[in-house]
């Protein structure tokens, strides 16, 4: 393991360097930081969206699997070390002008939400002329991958208000 995984970085010089160019140099924003969607490698569904600082993107870039800010923890977090539901990085994409990351990942457990659904995109919110019974959230997954006080015990939610 590399000192220091954030060397692959380059430095953003121009408009068509990082448009057109072969250098990595991804835009953080003003706290440092770069969203990042995740889906799966296989299917192409959205498990989850989340954001890297340049330790996290440096670390899964040299590890293969998944790292990303906790923003509620104010910590860097591997996808998966308490949980074991690790997240493998299959294929790593940044977009035109280098500012969000997409994951293709194959995921142990075969789930990805700290609540115990496969997604953390679990809910449907209803549009349009599906609104009949106002907004209130349809779940689209029925059952749990598994028990989240199983895995987590009773340690606080991270993401409660």
């Amino acid at each position: 393991m590399s000192s220091d995984p954030e060397s692959v970085f380059g430095n953003r010089v121009s408009v068509e360097q990082v448009e057109e160019g072969n250098d990595l140099a991804p835009k953080f924003d003003s706290s440092g930081l770069i969203p990042c969607v995740t889906t799966d490698f296989h299917t192409g569904e959205v498990l989850m969206v989340a954001v890297m600082n340049r330790e996290a993107l440096g670390r899964t870039i040299e590890t293969g699997e998944a790292h990303y800010w906790s923003r509620s923890r104010q910590q860097l977090w591997h996808k998966g070390a308490t949980s074991g539901l690790v997240q493998k990085v299959v294929e790593m994409r940044i977009d035109d002008d280098q500012d969000c990351v997409w994951l293709r990942v194959e995921i142990a457990g075969g789930a990805s939400c700290h609540v115990g659904y496969r997604s953390c995109f679990y809910r449907k919110v209803p549009v349009g002329a599906e609104r009949t019974q106002g907004t209130a959230l349809e779940f689209l997954e029925h059952e749990k991958a598994f028990d989240p006080k199983a895995v987590y015990g009773d340690a606080p939610n991270p993401t409660q208000l």
